[in-house]
């Protein structure tokens, strides 16, 4: 059986920590930022985790 690839969206958009974590960019950080307050724009600035509840589902998106 052949091996199963890595789908490439996720590959791009989700990064693995060391501890083996699932690490990713929060959303409506792209553009219209001046309407945004800056509390808001450093909060959306900073990494996030995935969800527990989809965690396996990325997983087997990313191969592992």
């Amino acid at each position: 059986m052949p091996k199963m690839k890595t789908d490439s969206g996720a590959k791009k958009r989700i990064k693995i920590t060391g501890t083996g974590r699932l690490r990713r960019r929060k959303a409506f950080r792209g553009h219209l930022m001046e309407t945004k307050s800056s509390v808001r724009t450093r909060r959306l600035g900073r990494e996030s985790d995935i969800a527990p509840g989809i965690e396996k589902n990325i997983k087997k998106l990313m191969g592992l």
